[in-house]
């Protein structure tokens, strides 16, 4: 092991390299290697046509984490799972600018693992029905692209294969290292990938550069050790900011089990959001004692409120492998205040898939009339599938919480009564999704329950689509379907609440 600086370090890696970058969106990306990667190119024109791969891409969405190397030249491919926190390199798959992928997070962070034991390609299920089955997209971002995913099997055999990607390099962030190249990652919100990204690399015969904030003198210095010495080739110290994520500093909090006792710093939520929470927590009451999933966005603060109300016997995770505590949100997602383990990313995803989610609250972007889910792309805006399919195809009930509406929608609720006082300018409830990111049909096969709960109604996820089973208070049935421009969309239930 040796010790260098980040503009050192990035002297290392040529042209054309396979680059595994570490991380869990805004979560521990290693910056001081991305800028100076950055530097080196801009100086020097080098290295050029990088491939990126990764499972949740880093940024802040202002021009840190992966787009600091979203120049032309740069980057010549990218595969990866969630997009949503590095625009700039987005807009340049979307425009084909360079060639892209968008696989299913879990898929890629297992992935990491099958290279690492010398496989050549993963088969699995999970994508079947969605964007990223070939009979639709094939998983490709960037126009002029061809799949690398094949569909092999029929019927009850079928499945998606997904080729393993050699990397010759992988740039990390840890916390400490010790003379040995020993890494501890006590300081960060979770171990991420990084184990299994270093072991790929090793065993692919590329090079494992760390970046850390400290290098202590013995090895009894550090706490625990996340990734041994063996693995490492360089560490690079670096005396810029380390903060826990984009959205927060250091949080002691963030690794240390206890009590919440109310915790979490939440956010504020609209009259629609708190609507919405209000009526997940029915939902949720039906899954004490068992494990329960909570995607970004309003389905993060179901999570929060849950623990601040006392409902604290389920178990719940996130996918960046933090089990337990309250759940940030925003540039802090991935964070958790006072979690009751950390585990590696690939080891919850095998909890996931096979079938360890007793129930899963997931967002929506888009939802169509016969229940197909859009979470992925919307135009040239792409925050891609990220762990969505894997947890969505992989729970037994799947709770999708989100606005009938966006952009403006004004909702108030007066004496138990909803107030839909400004209609928002974008339905989300469309005649058919752009983009399949949970497939209703995969979920019949599955034998799924699918529940949709918005700030004014409730639906399920019937034989032929959506069945509205629930109106609140002071909304009427003809409302609903105006605020979706269509007569007639769905089935009704009856009775209607």
């Amino acid at each position: 092991m040796r010790i260098l600086t980040p503009d050192e370090a990035v002297l290392l890696i040529e042209d054309g390299w396979r680059v595994i970058s570490g991380g869990f969106g805004c979560c521990g990306h290693p910056d001081s290697l991305t800028q100076a990667l950055r530097r080196r190119f801009q100086e020097t024109g080098h290295p050029r046509d990088l491939r990126l791969f990764f499972a949740s891409g880093g940024g802040d969405k202002r021009g840190a984490g992966l787009d600091a190397l979203a120049l032309p030249g740069l980057i010549k491919e990218a595969v990866g799972g969630f997009w949503g926190f590095c625009p700039s390199l987005t807009a340049m798959a979307c425009s084909g600018e360079i060639s892209a992928h968008n696989w299913p997070q879990g898929v890629v962070s297992k992935m990491f693992s099958a290279i690492g034991a010398g496989e050549r390609e993963m088969s699995s299920p999970i994508g079947l029905g969605t964007f990223i089955d070939p009979r639709l997209e094939g998983g490709v971002v960037s126009p002029h692209t061809s799949p690398l995913i094949e569909l092999r099997g029929e019927g009850r055999d079928e499945a998606l294969v997904y080729p393993a990607l050699t990397p010759n390099c992988c740039l990390l962030r840890a916390t400490a290292a010790d003379a040995r190249g020993n890494i501890s990652m006590k300081r960060e919100t979770s171990y991420m990938d990084a184990l299994a990204q270093a072991i790929a690399v090793r065993n692919s015969g590329g090079i494992v550069i760390v970046q850390v904030e400290e290098i202590v003198a013995r090895h009894d210095s550090l706490p625990e050790i996340q990734i041994p010495g063996m693995l490492v080739d360089y560490v690079v110290k670096t005396d810029e900011a380390h903060p826990a994520s984009y959205g927060v500093p250091s949080d002691p909090r963030f690794i240390s089990p206890g009590s919440c006792n109310g915790e979490g710093r939440g956010a504020e939520m609209s009259g629609a959001k708190s609507i919405i929470v209000e009526r997940a927590l029915e939902e949720l009451q039906r899954f004490r004692g068992e494990h329960v999933n909570f995607g970004i966005g309003v389905p993060a603060l179901i999570g929060a409120a849950a623990r601040r109300r006392g409902i604290d016997n389920i178990w719940a995770t996130i996918e960046s492998g933090v089990v337990g505590g309250v759940p940030e949100e925003g540039l802090a997602f991935g964070a958790s205040v006072h979690p009751d383990a950390i585990i590696s990313q690939p080891a919850l995803f095998d909890f996931y898939h096979g079938g360890g989610i007793a129930a899963a609250f997931l967002g929506f972007g888009e939802i169509d009339f016969y229940g197909n889910v859009n979470v992925s792309r919307f135009g040239d805006r792409m925050p891609g599938a990220g762990g969505f399919i894997n947890i969505s195809q992989s729970a037994r009930a799947v709770i999708f919480c989100g606005t009938f509406t966006a952009k403006g929608l004004d909702v108030d609720r007066l004496d138990g009564r909803v107030i839909i006082r400004r209609e928002g300018g974008v339905r989300k409830l469309v005649p058919n999704v752009t983009q399949r990111t949970f497939s209703a049909e995969r979920a019949r096969q599955l034998g799924q329950e699918v529940l949709y709960i918005t700030e004014r109604a409730v639906f399920r996820l019937g034989i032929d689509g959506l069945e509205l089973i629930e109106c609140y208070p002071g909304i009427e049935i003809g409302s609903v379907l105006s605020a979706t421009g269509a007569k007639s969309a769905f089935a009704y239930a009856s009775p209607l609440n």
